[in-house]
């Protein structure tokens, strides 16, 4: 005997309380229109994202029901820190809850055209980002890449920080995850004790974006870049750089338009790859060995078989 179940009074039910839910935030902001249209929004992997629209405004909502610990706080932080420098534009944070559950960021609808001059925009924007900096290097408190926490801490010196609270925090979780067999364990282990050979000791601590790849960028009114989604840092802007190359979604013009306002150092070239690694490290903790051939290339090149 076989039990049917009707899943759509389900799925109706499931909406009308997201509705709900989405209506009570939205008059907390001070709108009292009804929803005129709510729907889904995909390209991410973590969050439930929703594009909202009533008479008053346009919103973008995201929701997570078992977010951990301070996830969307540490967001808002991240994009008000950006936001500060007035370099280049971030989503207005609207609201925002942490409780267990519920978990939410309300942020106002950012879409636009792309003009021809937009990517140059974003290059030259990103460029002015990098030139304010902290104080030192890392941050004051923990943050996550992707729901991967990323400790933190902050740092005299940028070889430390990258050292001690990015590849050695990745080595640790991959360790746990059962992803770091023998030999992958024993090169990992010896380039972090011989990382000083490329990595610089001093370099400004500048403000970094912190997760910037291609899907981390969007045009909004007039073609404006927006970027959205930070992991925030001080550090090396060349780490920066480093992950806007390792999966695409940037043009020659970025980078072009980026040296205008602050030319690339010439080491970039020699760290690019060991930057990249902490990136690598982190879907590998995440995903799975689908990065490991890409992290293991990288640790026979530094430190050989």
């Amino acid at each position: 005997m076989f039990l049917i179940i009707n899943r759509k009074p389900i799925f109706y039910l499931r909406v009308f309380i997201m509705k709900t839910f989405i209506s009570n935030i939205l008059m907390s902001v001070g709108d009292n229109y009804p929803i005129l249209q709510m729907k889904r929004v995909y390209g991410g992997s973590i969050n439930e994202s929703y594009y909202i629209k009533t008479k008053q405004d346009e919103y973008f909502l995201k929701f997570h029901q078992q977010a951990p610990k301070q996830f969307f706080a540490l967001e808002k932080l991240g994009l008000a820190l950006i936001g500060e420098t007035k370099t280049i534009s971030v989503p207005k944070v609207l609201s925002f809850s942490d409780q267990v559950g519920s978990s939410y960021l309300l942020l106002e609808w950012v879409d636009g055209e792309e003009r021809v001059d937009t990517e140059k925009e974003l290059g030259q924007q990103m460029a002015r980002l990098h030139q304010h900096t902290g104080k030192k290097h890392g941050f004051d408190r923990d943050t996550y890449i992707g729901l991967l926490p990323q400790p933190n801490q902050l740092y005299d010196h940028w070889l430390d920080y990258y050292r001690e609270k990015r590849l050695l925090s990745q080595l640790n979780e991959g360790i746990k995850r059962n992803r770091m067999p023998r030999k992958r364990r024993t090169q990992l282990e010896k380039l972090i004790l011989q990382l000083d050979r490329w990595i610089p000791q001093q370099v400004m601590p500048s403000y970094l974006h912190g997760d910037l790849w291609g899907g981390n960028w969007l045009v909004g009114p007039g073609g404006t870049p927006y970027v959205i989604d930070p992991s925030f840092l001080y550090g090396d802007r060349h780490f920066e750089l480093a992950f806007t190359e390792l999966f695409g979604g940037f043009s020659s013009v970025f980078y072009d338009a980026y040296q205008q306002i602050l030319p690339i150092e010439d080491y970039y070239e020699e760290v690019k790859p060991l930057y990249q690694l902490y990136y690598l490290l982190v879907h590998l903790n995440i995903f799975g060995e689908t990065y490991g051939l890409r992290v293991d290339h990288i640790l026979d090149r530094y430190v050989g078989n």
